[in-house]
This record gives C-alpha cells, structure tokens and sequence, in this order.
C-alpha cells in the first residue's frame, strides 16, 4: 500500500495494489508427438493474462485452440514447459508434494462431465467426506455437516435432496452444484470452470451461470473455459481469444465483442446469429471491418521492429489487446504481405 496526495484537496489517499490471483507469464506447453516421441507440438505458447479477486475472465477458442490446456495447467494437473504461473503473486509454476496439496486448498476446478467426477458405486456423500478426512481431520463430525449443509444452501440446494443419493439419481445439474460446493468448502481464491454447462439442458444453464455470478461476487476469481461466445459475453468481465495455442486478443469484454480487431475474432463473432441485426446488416459489418483492416495488422503498425516470429499482445486502447494478424505459426500477417509486394 502507498500514500499519494488528492489532486483536489490535498489529503493523503491510500492507493492499495491488488495483486492477481493468478497470473500467467509468456507460458508455454509442449507435447511430444511421434511413434518414438521425436516430434513437438507446442499446445500453448507464450501465454500472458491474468484473473484478479472478483472477475471472471473467459477463455474462448475453438477445440485445439489451447483453452483446456491452460485450464490443467492452472490446475497442475499438466506442467508448464516454459515461462511462469504465478497465484497471489507466488511463483507456483513447479510445485511438488506437500506444496501442491496445499496449493488445491487456494485452487479448484470443475469439469465438463459432471457425471465421470463421481465414483457410482458411493453415495454423494463421500465427496464431502473425502475432504473432512484430507483438508479438515480435526473438525468434529456434526460441526462437519452442519458446513456441509451450509454450504449446500449457499449454492441454492437443499441438503435433504442430495445428501444420501447416489449419483445416478441425481441431475447433471445437481451434480455440478454438488462440486462447486465442494470447491467451496476449500475456500479457494480461483475457480477453474472447464465447459461446465456444455452437457447440461438449457433450463439448468442459467442457474448454474448465475450461480458463478454470485461466486465472482462474494471475491472468488474465476477462470470460466468456454467455446461458446454468447456464454462468455453473459458472465466474464474480460475474455482472451485463443487460435492454435496462442492469444490472439483480450481484453475488457464489451469492448472486444463490439470491436473485434482481429481476423480470428470477427470470424468468430460472425458466426453467431445476432437477433438485433439482417443477415445483410450483419454481412455488411463484417465487410466494413475487413475492408478498414485490410492490409493491415495493428501489432506491427505499432511495433514495426517485432518480427514475425514474435509473440505478445499490444494494447490498441485501455483495456483492449490484439495480437499479429497472422492466423498461423508459418503465415505472414496482412502488413508484412504488403511489404513484400511494395519491395517488389
């Protein structure tokens, strides 16, 4: 925390520095390929964002975009082959044994079957049971279960409809409300949600995206893994574009969503129905936002001297992010075509 003086008055003012619950920096994930592994496929690479206390930050890309595996590796269930993860500014990126159990107690994750989450053959139950026995063995039965049940609540269950049940007689809904609860019962800083309401029916979508909402609320950063747009513009307060393991573009939601800067983020947003415009209105904009950035990549413009192998991110306004134009590791962007042509 440090002292600065109010412009109008004079009077010392606090200024306190909120440090991000997690942060990512120039992070990377490699994968062995081949029969004999000789090959590498670089999965993520270089990575920077962050997720502070209270947001929701969407990662959003099609499948084999990077998003999941960013998801494990913020949970640690993958490594992370370069660069850095830090959470509440501690460098976590390599931790081991009793570090990294403690470090689930600070980080959780919910995943998209809620269903394979579960043993069949025991009662619900055995979740919470799980983590008195691991996390809290000094915590007396009852006072056990009266948690339990308040924190059932908290979630918007009763505890009479799913203690005792197993899991077969349960809804999918209810079943990924059980394992928010039983996040919760850690009193994690960050939320790992990985395309938690893809397998659940439209009515139970809505409470289960709500009930994040209400989470981000109580202070609980949340890093919500989606392919859906129009789910993350409903519950993110920042999103990060992800094309063939690399972010593309982030930033403030609003802004990235009514001004799309690159490619692979218009054609994205393009193929989503927009009730309030024509398909000619729609196509028309598009053609506008091609026909303005044609020929043009705005990370260049700014950083002429990048090179096109060059990763990162340049900020085109507060709170908005877009990275080179180009759509692959081995494509050229827009501006460097032009270049060529003009040296021609």
């Amino acid at each position: 925390m440090s002292a600065v003086l109010d412009n109008t008055l004079g009077a010392p003012v606090a200024r306190v520095e909120i440090t991000p619950v997690l942060e990512m920096r120039n992070a990377d994930k490699i994968y062995s390929t081949g029969t004999f592994g000789g090959g590498q496929l670089k999965a993520v690479r270089d990575a920077s964002f962050t997720v502070m206390p209270g947001e929701v930050v969407s990662l959003i890309g099609e499948s084999g975009s990077g998003k999941s595996t960013i998801g494990k590796m913020a949970l640690h269930l993958i490594s992370v082959d370069g660069g850095e993860m830090l959470l509440d500014g501690r460098d976590v990126t390599t931790l081991k044994g009793r570090a990294l159990r403690n470090y689930y107690t600070d980080v959780q994750g919910i995943f998209q079957d809620p269903f394979s989450s579960y043993n069949p053959i025991y009662k619900i139950d055995r979740v919470f049971d799980t983590i008195h026995i691991n996390y809290f063995p000094k915590v007396k039965r009852a006072e056990w279960t009266e948690r339990v049940q308040d924190t059932l609540r908290s979630v918007g269950m009763r505890p009479d409809d799913i203690m005792g049940k197993y899991p077969h007689q349960c809804s999918g809904g209810q079943l990924q409300r059980v394992l928010i609860a039983r996040a919760l019962m850690l009193s994690p800083k960050l939320l790992v949600a990985d395309e938690i309401i893809s397998m659940l029916d439209a009515s139970t979508r809505i409470d289960v995206l709500n009930l994040l909402v209400e989470l981000k609320q109580r202070g609980l950063g949340i890093l919500f893994i989606t392919h859906d747009l129009s789910l993350g513009n409903y519950v993110s307060d920042r999103v990060v574009i992800l094309y063939k393991g690399r972010i593309v573009e982030s930033g403030n939601t609003r802004k990235v969503f009514e001004n799309p800067l690159h490619p692979y983020t218009r054609e994205l947003l393009a193929s989503v129905p927009d009730l309030d415009l024509t398909w000619e209105e729609a196509e028309a904009l598009e053609a506008e936002r091609s026909a303005r950035l044609a020929g043009r990549c705005l990370f260049h413009e700014a950083l002429p001297n990048a090179l096109p192998s060059d990763e990162g991110l340049f900020e085109v306004e507060p709170g908005h992010k877009v990275g080179c134009f180009r759509l692959g590791p081995e494509d050229p962007c827009p501006l460097q075509l032009v270049q060529l042509a003009q040296a021609a």
